[in-house]
């Protein structure tokens, strides 16, 4: 319904009950026309109160009524002030902060990383802390590639033909150093390794995750798989069942640096006879063979499951 406007209304005067009058009879009196109008036309409306009402007015002028609101009436005393809910006293001990504005300034942002190391070492759990390893040809250790300490010997040993062929990085050092600097560039998926035996270097490793790598397009994927590639460097060090030695051993290693990874892959070119059956012997098990943009490849699993047992 829409609301009436009282000015068009004169007729109708409106009924207010404050809920002072005491008996029906002065409601009535109430409700009607104004008895007497004073001459300048002001409605008026004399209604005797009982001495109780009185009293109680009087006493509510004067403040003395306990547990009233605001501690008085509003015609008998000022309203309290109401205390602002979000100011707080400033202990002595605070300092006052002069700050434009009226806020505090935002917290700093916390430090952006100064370099990528740790993101990189958290894909692969850290490797450079994984430490030496022993093996039946002695200690072991994988040390992660720095390009101006180890490119010279490794750019020596990629162009032997016999890792040539198999590898394709022979010809200018500067095949060699793009293709270290590529891994050490990326996010840590892939971290190439010198491989030092006794202390002295004479294998190249790369330790990825074959997850997150494109092999992973070629075969089953799971989270962690971890791959490995290794070059065995000098002459006098292959054919002799070294390859497989160490590869079992930096499997082994892997499995225990990495409790996230159930699985390491391989994926020698099916025609390298020799790389095939090192990892036969360090306890891979041939999987499949897959066709790779560059080769045809034997897909070796090594299992965690099966670690002890082959």
């Amino acid at each position: 319904m829409p609301p009436t406007d009282a000015s068009t209304d004169a007729d109708t005067a409106p009924f207010t009950d404050i809920g002072t009058a005491t008996s029906a009879g002065a409601r009535e009196s109430r409700g009607g026309p104004a008895a007497d109008a004073s001459a300048d036309g002001e409605d008026t409306l004399d209604v005797p109160l009982p001495d109780e009402i009185t009293a109680l007015f009087a006493e509510d002028t004067g403040g003395g009524v306990a547990g009233s609101l605001g501690g008085g009436s509003a015609a008998g005393a000022a309203a309290a002030p109401v205390p602002d809910p979000v100011a707080r006293p400033v202990p002595e001990s605070e300092p006052v902060l002069d700050v434009p504005g009226g806020r505090m300034p935002d917290p700093p942002a916390a430090p952006a990383p100064t370099s990528d190391l740790s993101v990189a070492e958290d894909l692969l759990d850290h490797i450079g802390d994984w430490g030496p390893i022993s093996t039946p040809a002695g200690v072991l250790h994988m040390v992660p590639v720095r390009v101006d300490r180890d490119l010279p010997i490794i750019d020596r040993w990629m162009n032997d033909p016999a890792v040539a062929a198999f590898w394709g990085l022979a010809g200018s050092q500067n095949a060699t150093e793009e293709h270290l600097r590529t891994h050490l560039a990326g996010d840590g998926r892939s971290v190439p390794c010198l491989g030092l035996l006794e202390g002295t270097p004479m294998s190249y490793w790369e330790i990825y995750r074959a997850d997150l790598d494109p092999l992973a397009r070629h075969y089953p994927a799971r989270p962690h798989d971890t791959g490995v590639h290794l070059l065995i460097g000098a002459v006098g060090d292959r054919g002799r069942g070294l390859g497989g030695a160490l590869l079992r051993a930096v499997a082994d290693l892997t499995f225990d640096k990495r409790p996230a990874c159930a699985r390491i892959v391989a994926e020698p070119d099916i025609r390298n006879t020799p790389s095939v059956a090192a990892f036969l012997s360090a306890g891979f098990r041939f999987s499949a063979e897959v066709d790779l943009p560059t080769k045809r490849a034997a897909l070796m699993v090594r299992d965690r499951s099966l670690r002890h047992m082959l």
